[in-house]
């Protein structure tokens, strides 16, 4: 069985999310920046009247902010915790451009582990690049999601 996942780039490298999680896909938006977030934290935008907390996925992996270009695009998706309790949240990313479905079997392991980067998951190997995954469900990091979902963590 085939997976739906949206392509995205940060910096020269490939990346793919898993639509399953996924709300809607917006331009790049007025956002409101929140003075001294983290590393990561773009601020929030208006979703239909609801507050919802922005991710730069860039910043977040690469230490710079995503560039402001028509390919800059806002994911909003369902972050699940580990608790079931879901969450909107938005993903800011470059280069948001294509789709492509392929079985998760294409997506191998890629041997390699870094720390602080749980939310990267298997490879898949195409043509002339390399697409690995980006795991929605470990994306934000404990000390984060304590900041993002503060009304509601306790």
């Amino acid at each position: 069985m085939s997976t739906l996942y949206l392509l995205l780039e940060l910096g020269e490298d490939h990346y793919a999310l898993d639509t399953s999680q996924m709300v809607e896909i917006l331009p790049l938006v007025d956002f409101k920046r929140i003075p001294r977030a983290a590393t990561g934290v773009a601020g929030l935008f208006n979703y239909h009247g609801t507050p919802v907390p922005l991710l730069d996925l860039t910043e977040l992996t690469l230490g710079r902010p995503s560039r402001k270009r028509m390919s800059t695009r806002i994911i909003v998706t369902n972050y699940i915790e580990e608790s079931g309790e879901r969450h909107l949240l938005g993903l800011m990313a470059e280069r948001v451009t294509e789709t492509i479905r392929r079985p998760e079997t294409d997506f191998r392991i890629s041997g390699v582990s870094v720390e602080g980067t749980r939310f990267l998951g298997p490879v898949l190997v195409e043509a002339n690049r390399i697409i690995q995954r980006v795991e929605i469900n470990h994306l934000v990091p404990d000390h984060l999601r304590a900041h993002l979902f503060a009304e509601l963590v306790g």
